[in-house]
């Protein structure tokens, strides 16, 4: 076998390409995100709901989509669900992406609210506040402080399982380093890249969540 060339100036030379997938993987992340966390704030109040029809239900949509993997839900939201609604790999991409986040995101909602100490609903309650309002007013906005920075981390995980999007077509930084692999026959060199760009992406956040985190501790110390 004869020694392999390394060339690294495929990298600056496709820049552009690197640029473009980079930023449509941040841009497809950030809005499957956005409708993640209505999703899971829904069903992760409905996990706690007094009506056990919509705990079943909500613990059957968590329980699946945690069950289930990523890669066969993109599959079969693209091949099957998009059929009839005409979705296209691009909204395919993001409705995969945020019916899959949002499960693991009403867990945290979950967590986050069952966090609060029950005597701030018993108090809100006994002042003269419906359940939806003490809630609203009292519960969330201290489940919030808990609740985001593991809300943040779930983006990072969000933007590593962005990756595997490229089955279905969707133009991002995967399949863009597979369709430069394709032409250039430069694998090591393009994935090394790759996989410093993920990294630098989700260290990035990563130091943003710790500065989160240490200035939510020291306004409640």
């Amino acid at each position: 076998m004869g020694s392999y060339d390394y060339d690294f100036s495929v990298i600056s030379q496709n820049k552009d390409i690197f640029i473009e997938g980079t930023l449509k993987t941040l841009e497809i992340s950030a809005i499957a995100l956005l409708l993640a966390i209505p999703i899971g704030i829904i069903f992760g109040m409905g996990r706690i709901s007094r009506n056990k029809y919509i705990r079943l239900i909500s613990s059957a949509y968590v329980e699946v989509m945690r069950g289930v993997p990523l890669l066969v839900l993109l599959i079969w939201i693209f091949f099957v669900l998009g059929q009839f609604l005409k979705l296209g790999s691009y909204w395919g991409a993001i409705i995969g992406l945020a019916i899959f986040t949002g499960a693991f995101i009403a867990e945290i909602v979950r967590s986050g609210i069952q966090g609060v100490p029950k005597g701030q609903m018993e108090a809100a309650r006994s002042s003269g506040m419906s359940y939806w309002q003490a809630m609203r007013l009292i519960v969330l906005p201290q489940a919030f402080r808990r609740v985001l920075p593991p809300l943040a981390s779930q983006f990072i995980m969000l933007i590593k399982d962005s990756s595997l999007i490229s089955v279905i077509g969707a133009t991002e930084l995967t399949l863009n380093a597979k369709n430069l692999v394709s032409t250039t026959f430069r694998s090591i060199e393009v994935w090394t890249f790759v996989g410093f760009v993920y990294f630098a992406m989700t260290f990035t956040l990563s130091m943003i969540i710790r500065v989160i985190e240490k200035r939510l501790l020291s306004r409640e110390n």
